[in-house]
């Protein structure tokens, strides 16, 4: 979901319909900054060619320290240890450092805080579903990695139709464009003559929730944990790329990531960890340093 401000495109902190009896919240906990995590991704072969173009000073240290907000299921979260820092942003990143041939250190920030530390020098990266905007490409680098939009879900089984939800009770996130958007289709149902849309922003859970329209890989892991209770309702739709933040004097850095992303791409490693996490349809063919927004 996009979130007004600062932009992310949301915060996990919400659970769907409890008449679907899942809980978003549990896969993924809020933690205290501070919280760290190192982790290995699956079979991602150190390339020395693009080890070779990493920067010195990068390089000299061995490792990558990533400021990530890890409050956010399925990309970045708290794994039930309490401390290890997981997910498919994870799995990823850790995978482009392996082709760097250097480790990853994962630290937990507060999200607004990300993209001025690596500004700062505090992060070489910072790995949290930045969208792409214009905003940030006027302080940091970009590289795209994944394609995010929006999903709706509801039970399986449900004959729900996003374009016609007049009168059924749908489940959004408070302060997020898909809030915007359900009231949007809600304005447009009650200027026809139909129902309204009943819109529960989560604060208010109902056995009468009906159906949940979230970020593209949040619905997408949501219905992957509930064992076929939910199902996927249309397409995504708003799309838009998430990137990597590297500082804005980190051009050539920037670009070896992206090397490193495309051979991850070409190598079926990409493919093999968007699938364990079940967001696949967000992968892109050709990751990009700065798109146009």
């Amino acid at each position: 979901m996009f979130r007004i401000t600062p932009g992310r495109r949301a915060i996990l902190g919400m659970a769907v319909a409890a008449a679907l009896t899942v809980s978003l919240s549990a896969c993924g906990e809020e933690s205290d900054t501070g919280s760290t995590g190192t982790g290995t991704a699956p079979s991602a072969a150190a390339d020395t060619s693009l080890a070779d173009k990493v920067p010195a000073g990068i390089k000299s240290a061995g490792k990558l320290v990533i400021g990530t907000d890890s409050t956010y299921a399925p990309s970045e979260f708290i794994d039930t240890d309490g401390k290890t820092i997981v997910g498919f942003d994870v799995d990823l990143f850790n995978a482009v450092g392996q082709k760097l041939g250097l480790k990853t250190e994962w630290q937990t920030a507060k999200f607004d805080s990300i993209i001025p530390g690596v500004g700062s020098g505090k992060y070489n990266v910072g790995v949290s579903s930045f969208t792409i905007n214009a905003d940030r490409l006027k302080e940091v680098n970009m590289i795209s990695y994944f394609s995010a939009g929006t999903q709706w879900a509801a039970k399986t089984g449900a004959t729900i139709n996003p374009d016609d939800a007049c009168g059924k009770k749908i489940a959004v996130q408070t302060s997020t464009v898909q809030a915007d958007d359900i009231a949007a289709r809600s304005k447009k149902c009650t200027e026809a003559g139909k129902p309204k849309i009943t819109i529960d922003q989560y604060q208010a859970q109902s056995d009468a929730t009906n159906a949940m329209l979230a970020d593209s890989p949040v619905t997408a892991y949501a219905v992957k944990q509930t064992g076929g209770q939910l199902a996927l309702l249309g397409d995504i739709y708003d799309s838009a790329p998430y990137g990597y933040a590297v500082g804005k004097d980190q051009t050539e850095f920037a670009n070896v990531i992206a090397e490193a992303v495309k051979a991850l791409i070409a190598d079926g490693t990409y493919k093999t960890i968007l699938d364990k996490w079940g967001v696949a349809a967000g992968a892109i063919a050709a990751p990009a340093v700065n798109p146009a927004s």
